[in-house]
């Protein structure tokens, strides 16, 4: 992991961007951004052949934004911002000159002053036991186990797991391995995988269900998430 002297945001054209830090990791589809102040450690990752975005924000736009590593909910006005901040014109005539790109990122800023912030967020456990149940869930996002049956596997009741989820990660056993099967799901997107294949991979029974919960928490279906990248 490393830290930036400079804040800056971080947006996927296409694709499907991480974000993690000691806290965990943010998952970043197209239809988020990822702010990152400066001096946070942390480490980006693309994933497939995910088009990465890069823009770096001067201190006195960057005071405007939060102080805190952000994922916001990100506009179409946004979007074509980013898209001309960083696309591959920059380094031709075409490209816009300093005083447009000034007026550009303090429209960009505005934008996110009005957006929502809506992070998928994975946090990183630190209890032993924990980390053990990330671990197998990491390596397989489609395993159905049980909370119980794991928890044997580990040594640990239950009851005993169920409370360092809410105490220490803020969500239930289930709304955690909910994220981190959808930032999978987001991956096996990318790559081209149809629905079926995802929703088997990935642990629903059945690809309605997997349709629902991405709906809910992309606020879009992964046929319109698909097409929009």
């Amino acid at each position: 992991m490393h830290s930036h002297p400079r804040g800056h945001l971080v947006y996927a054209a296409s694709g499907v961007l991480s974000v993690h830090t000691e806290t965990g990791t943010s998952i970043v589809p197209t239809n988020r951004i990822a702010w990152t102040p400066a001096g946070f450690t942390h480490y980006h990752r693309a994933h497939s052949n995910t088009d990465m975005r890069i823009e770096f924000l001067p201190a006195t736009l960057a005071r405007l934004v939060p102080g805190h590593p952000a994922v916001f909910l990100v506009s179409p006005l946004a979007r074509e911002i980013l898209l001309t901040l960083t696309g591959p014109d920059n380094n031709t005539p075409a490209a816009p000159g300093r005083a447009a790109r000034t007026r550009l990122r303090r429209v960009l800023v505005d934008e996110l002053h009005r957006a929502p912030e809506q992070p998928l967020q994975i946090p990183e456990p630190r209890d032993d036991r924990l980390q053990a149940i990330a671990r197998i869930l990491h390596e397989n996002p489609g395993d159905t186990t049980p909370l119980a049956v794991l928890g044997r596997r580990i040594g640990a009741s239950p009851r005993t797991l169920s409370r360092l989820f809410h105490n220490e990660l803020g969500m239930t056993f289930y709304e955690w391995r909910t994220q981190l099967r959808i930032h999978r799901a987001l991956i096996l997107l990318a790559e081209g995988h149809d629905t079926t294949h995802i929703a088997h991979a990935c642990g629903w029974s059945n690809p309605s269900g997997f349709i629902a919960a991405f709906t809910t928490i992309l606020g879009t279906t992964p046929g319109r998430y698909r097409t929009a990248t």
